[in-house]
């Protein structure tokens, strides 16, 4: 006998949005609950092959926080792909230079990294400022239960 488990496929019209402010929130814990959110890992029908997540609008990221003394520490890396390439920047000019990118480099490092992980990625919508393009999608505000630690 040969039991088959059916999975049924996400309508995009099936797909909720959500609405989070990013004000004050630590990059690592807001990441966490975005990643979870946008994976689809919070309904009842997820499966770890199979992209069930919703899309989530992050508002506000030039005023996301580290906790501690990570603002000063914490240096992000990219390289070009030519010998001596490497390029170092620190968390504070980054934000202030490319708010966006902090989000999206930390949700990326908590999707997995295959084809799966890059198309759920493409759920993830991050705005520097108030202002974003998806008012027609009616967001849903996203409250996270979040407390900033500062030791």
């Amino acid at each position: 006998m040969n039991i088959k488990t059916k999975f049924e496929r996400i309508a995009p019209e099936d797909r909720l949005w959500y609405l989070v402010d990013a004000t004050n929130l630590p990059v690592g814990r807001l990441a966490s609950e975005v990643a979870k959110i946008i994976r689809g890992k919070h309904k009842p029908y997820f499966a770890p092959h199979l992209d069930v997540g919703d899309h989530v609008i992050v508002v506000n990221a030039s005023k996301v926080e580290m906790t501690a003394n990570k603002p000063e520490k914490k240096i992000y890396y990219s390289h070009s792909g030519y010998p001596g390439g490497l390029k170092e920047e620190n968390f504070s000019s980054l934000r202030d230079r490319k708010p966006k990118a902090i989000i999206e480099k930390a949700v990326w490092g908590m999707l997995p990294k295959n084809r799966l992980g890059r198309s759920t990625l493409k759920k993830l919508h991050v705005y520097a400022d108030e202002k974003h393009i998806h008012s027609a999608q009616k967001p849903q505000e996203l409250k996270l239960d979040i407390e900033k630690v500062k030791k």
